[in-house]
Parts: C-alpha cells; sequence; structure tokens
C-alpha cells in the first residue's frame, strides 16, 4: 500500500488539520501517517487556544515514522513557527525527499493565525525551494507573492512569482476570488497554466477545504499518477465533499466537509 506523511496541526473540531488529512488519505485509499506541529482547541466557529509542539519532538516524529514505515510524498500544514519549519526542513534535505507538498498554511478561516509572523520568511527563503508543489489560497498567495489578486490575470503574476521563489509547480487555489459563477483553481509548472473550473457551490461548510485539497494531491502523487491528474482529481473531489456536505448540520459556525465520499473512476 502506497503511503503519505502528513505534517501539521491538530484540529480538535476534526474538520481541519491532521485529522482532514487522515480522513482523506483513508478515503482516497493510501496509508497515511501523521507528525503533530501544534495542537488547537478549535471548533466551527474559531481557535480558541494553541499548544505548540516542541521543535525537538517534532524530529522525533519523523524519524519515527521514516526509520521504519517511511514514506515517498510528505504534505505538510500548520507548522506554526519558524523553529518548526527548520526541523521540517533538515528533515526533508535527511530524508531526500522529492514530492513535498506544501500548504501554507497562515490564517485559520475564523481568521486566527496559525503561523508566526516571523515564520513567514522561513516559509519563503528555506521551504519552498524544496518544494514539488504549493497550494496557496489567495490570500496566501498573495502573502507570498507581494501581489494583490483580484482576478485570474493576478493569480498567474502571482503564481509566477511563487515559482520564482523555488517551487517546482504553484497551485493557485481560486476559492476566495471574487468570481460568484466559479471556483477556478490555477495550476503552473514554470511554463503553462491549467485552469480547474467548476461551479461555486454556496455554503459555511468549508472547515478544511485547503487541508484537504492539498492531501488528495499527496495521495495521488504516492499513487503515481502526475500532477496534472492529481490536481484534477483533488478539484473533482473538493467539489464532491463541499456538494455532500452541505447537509452535514455540524457546529454553529464553519461546518466540516463529507470526507466520507468515493469519486468514480
Amino acid at each position: 500500500m502506497k503511503t503519505v506523511l502528513t505534517i501539521a496541526g491538530s484540529d480538535s473540531s476534526a474538520g481541519a488539520g491532521i485529522q482532514a488529512d487522515l480522513k482523506t488519505f483513508f478515503s482516497r485509499e493510501v496509508y497515511g501517517m501523521s507528525v503533530i506541529t501544534a495542537l488547537t482547541a478549535q471548533n466551527t466557529v474559531g481557535v480558541q487556544g494553541i499548544f505548540n509542539v516542541p521543535p525537538d519532538f517534532v524530529a522525533a516524529q519523523i524519524d519515527s515514522v521514516m526509520s521504519d514505515i517511511g514514506a515517498p510524498v510528505w504534505k505538510t500544514g500548520m507548522l506554526a513557527n519558524k523553529e518548526t519549519v527548520n526541523v521540517v526542513v533538515n528533515k526533508v534535505d535527511q530524508y531526500k525527499i522529492k514530492y513535498l507538498v506544501v500548504d501554507p498554511v497562515m490564517i485559520a478561516k475564523g481568521g486566527n493565525r496559525l503561523l508566526e509572523e516571523d515564520a513567514s520568511d522561513f516559509i519563503i527563503q528555506k521551504l519552498i525551494p524544496r518544494t514539488y508543489v504549493i497550494t496557496p489560497n489567495i490570500f496566501e498567495a498573495e502573502k507570498l507573492s507581494g501581489i494583490s489578486i483580484k482576478n485570474l490575470a493576478d493569480v498567474k503574476k502571482a503564481a509566477y512569482k511563487i515559482y520564482q521563489l523555488g517551487a517546482k509547480n504553484v497551485v493557485i487555489k481560486g476559492g476566495h476570488l471574487n468570481n460568484y459563477f466559479s471556483a477556478v483553481d490555477t495550476l503552473f509548472d514554470g511554463k503553462n497554466y491549467f485552469t480547474y473550473s467548476t461551479k461555486r457551490i454556496t455554503t459555511s461548510n468549508t472547515h478544511g477545504t485547503g487541508c484537504t485539497f492539498a492531501s488528495v494531491i499527496a495521495a495521488e502523487l504516492a499513487k503515481k499518477n502526475n500532477l496534472k491528474q492529481a490536481v484534477s482529481i483533488a478539484k473533482n473531489y473538493i467539489t464532491q465533499a463541499i456538494k455532500t456536505g452541505k447537509n452535514l448540520h455540524i457546529g454553529k459556525g464553519f461546518g466540516p466537509l463529507n470526507h466520507s465520499i468515493v469519486l468514480r473512476k
């Protein structure tokens, strides 16, 4: 069975973070393992508290998994601070990880900061150059590129700028773009742009979309799908998970997706 490792924060409401990643891996039929970088007291209305895991214990978790089971594909989410970013960077080099999927988690859907301010530079300078594919949303893409994104032309400019930072591939998610009719994700591979468009779904059950999207890509890369295929499958999966999650009625705020879907071949 193919294996994937997620390095991210724990979401006590299980809609995002490690919990969403593991649900996604299971539904995509890969064996998922986890390294927890932070514990969050969190629900659908916000983040009430964060406890960062000491960096040396983050390293110990990675070594424990890699010394026994191993994983050729890693996916990162909430990395919390620059010390943890440094640990991940060093371990990527140590284990020669080619397929690193980076979801540059910075701010929670409710507005709470999940990455310390001074850690952004470490992600830009050290993590992105080691990244196979990075999957920022519009706000994260603006932060990383320094470009204000208002339309698809701006998305392409930002993707090119982030590519220049060292990422081999860039996928900018368009869910937060001001387009009321469609949700368009854009992949840039250094030469060409590919867009993935679906009809926008009106719902508040969108907690964990970024985590889930990146996790599907990681799972599909582990199964030897190429990146274009992986992004297409991720887009389809997210669309169905949002659509079928509209009726879950969990929590009072941004509810979770339905990770139980099975995509038709």
